[in-house]
């Protein structure tokens, strides 16, 4: 990788970082020597990273200080206020590795074409919390009122009323005449469609892809954890299993999906122990490392008794005890083909809704027992 690369990698990453809140209790980055450090890049590159950043209008340099957030009086101040601004709601950004670097793919994104960031200011500095409806109701409420040129939308799961809260948001944007682009997930249960573009992975043939790989490992008795209220992607992904299944002239069994806490002991051992089933889909890699500790905790070996995969390909699925085999997702891929979907939207309102989907690819790891010698 070039020094070119390398320092667009480490803004986006501090990008996304500085999206999720990560810096706002002190508002002051990490030190240029401790960024070396970090990233094992060379002192050079970090600062040429920083300057992106500073040029983006999210930090501000003080000399004999160091790097800070810039704040939304400070933009002002230097002007970046007064490009055309893009507003972002992700409910889920301070818990989902994917949706950080998502969103800071897209705060480089806008920094080349000219647009201001708004940044979400209605969470207290310092909190991980995951955004509330209100919180996402004021932010919108505050995107209406600057005028943005357009908002992308993660929808909210996991939570009883989230379609209801999702038509909320995005209806008061409609009707402010804003531009909305979905990230990921639509705002209804899977297959129903809204009126609004959709900008993510391929879930169903990622699930496919999934199941596939694991039933021509000889693996015959399948099932899908997950957890209670999942998003709408979830679905796709168990639709795709299924019909993998299908092809390959299984037995779909029943129950398929398995719906709880991975953390829950009691919960595990209904559908780990007895050697009912070969292997498990999850959700997310998030999902399958608490369910990697939990099989462990009841004696439960991968992928010698049971194989496991994820999803998502986070940063540490080759880092676990079992490094998880999952279905990657193209994050750069999917900011791009949203930035580009949103700025169609702003030139063309009466374009019809449009689902864009990208390719997952296969990462092929230990937890699926590939690498077992016969």
């Amino acid at each position: 990788m070039d020094s070119t690369t390398k320092h667009r990698t480490v803004a986006r990453e501090l990008a996304g970082e500085i999206l999720a809140g990560k810096y706002r209790q002190s508002g002051r980055l990490p030190s240029e020597t401790q960024l070396v450090k970090r990233f094992g890049v060379s002192r050079p590159t970090i600062g040429r990273a920083l300057r992106t950043l500073q040029d983006d209008g999210l930090i501000e340099r003080r000399a004999g200080s160091g790097t800070y957030v810039r704040s939304d009086k400070s933009r002002a101040a230097t002007g970046h206020a007064t490009r055309a601004q893009i507003g972002m709601i992700v409910p889920s950004l301070r818990q989902t590795e994917i949706f950080e670097s998502i969103c800071g793919e897209l705060a480089s994104l806008a920094r080349v074409h000219d647009y201001g960031l708004c940044l979400d200011a209605s969470t207290p500095p310092g909190t991980e919390a995951k955004m509330t409806v209100e919180e996402a109701e004021t932010l919108c409420a505050r995107f209406i009122e600057s005028g943005v040129a357009g908002v992308f939308f993660v929808p909210f799961e996991h939570q009883a009323d989230r379609e209801a809260s999702n038509r909320r948001i995005t209806e008061r944007l409609r009707q402010a005449g804003i531009p909305v682009v979905l990230i990921d997930r639509d705002i209804g249960p899977f297959p129903t469609r809204s009126e609004y573009d959709l900008v993510g992975v391929d879930n169903f043939a990622g699930g496919y892809l999934l199941a596939s790989h694991l039933i021509k490992l000889g693996m015959k008795r399948l099932g899908y954890v997950t957890r209670p209220l999942t998003a709408s992607t979830v679905d796709a992904r168990i639709a795709g299993a299924r019909i993998a299944m299908l092809d390959h002239g299984l037995e779909c069994r029943q129950p398929f999906v398995h719906s709880g806490v991975p953390t829950d002991l009691k919960f595990v051992r209904r559908f780990a122990q007895g050697r009912n089933l070969d292997a498990v889909l999850c959700t997310s890699d998030h999902i399958a490392a608490q369910l990697l500790q939990s099989l462990n905790r009841i004696g439960v070996r991968v992928p010698q008794d049971l194989r496991v995969v994820g999803f998502d390909n986070v940063r540490f699925a080759s880092l676990l005890t079992v490094p998880l085999t999952t279905m990657e997702q193209p994050c750069r891929d999917i900011a791009l083909t949203a930035f580009n979907a949103l700025q169609e939207r702003i030139a063309s309102s009466t374009l019809p809704p449009r689902t864009l989907m990208t390719t997952p690819r296969l990462v092929v790891r230990e937890s699926c027992g590939a690498y077992l010698h016969p």
